[in-house]
């Protein structure tokens, strides 16, 4: 089963790459051609909208998993700050007591796994380790988690004085701004 798992976990790291090689040639092409010359640009552009769609669709998909709670019915936000950031994830509805006592359970276990140096969890929902959990990981000592509660769900508040566990914070948070899409800043200082 383990070995199905990792087979799973390779393939899909493979489909995320090339998809990202193909988008990153894309948007270099861009750069060097005027879009009205290109009689596919539009086609390109959908192209690039739907298999974007579809890479959310399947992290969320996986987030649930990994998570507990339905990704599409709660709000990631990932706040840089100057000694770290602010992981925080709420319920869209104020009367969605499951999705909430999911994110409280979570968020929990987060902030005591990633104290440990264990970031399975993000490798779970992105089918890739995220930029910056491995110094994160080999500077445990370094880097502080507290969970907090709010109204509408919880939240990890990460902090650290060393400057390469920052920085390795800092590359964390940019990422996951990324792939949630969250529309937060990479930096807040």
């Amino acid at each position: 089963m383990r070995q199905f798992v990792l087979l799973i976990l390779a393939a899909a790291t493979l489909a995320a790459q090339t998809q990202q090689t193909n988008i990153e040639d894309h948007q270099a092409m861009q750069g060097t051609m005027d879009p009205g010359s290109c009689p596919l640009h539009t086609q390109h552009m959908n192209a690039q909208a739907a298999s974007e769609d579809q890479r959310l669709s399947e992290m969320n998909g996986r987030g649930t998993r990994a998570m507990g709670f339905d990704q599409t019915k709660t709000t990631h936000h990932f706040r840089t700050l100057d000694d770290g950031g602010v992981i925080e994830v709420t319920v869209n509805g104020p009367s969605d007591a499951a999705n909430l006592a999911a994110i409280r359970r979570h968020f929990s276990k987060i902030a005591r796994e990633f104290a440990q140096g264990n970031f399975t969890a993000p490798f779970m929902t992105h089918a890739e380790m995220p930029p910056g959990a491995e110094t994160m990981r080999n500077s445990k000592g370094k880097i502080s988690y507290r969970y907090e509660e709010l109204p509408q769900g919880a939240r990890v508040r990460i902090s650290t004085a060393d400057p390469e566990a920052l920085h390795a914070v800092h590359e964390f948070f940019a990422y996951q701004i990324r792939e949630h899409h969250t529309g937060d800043l990479d930096h807040q200082h």
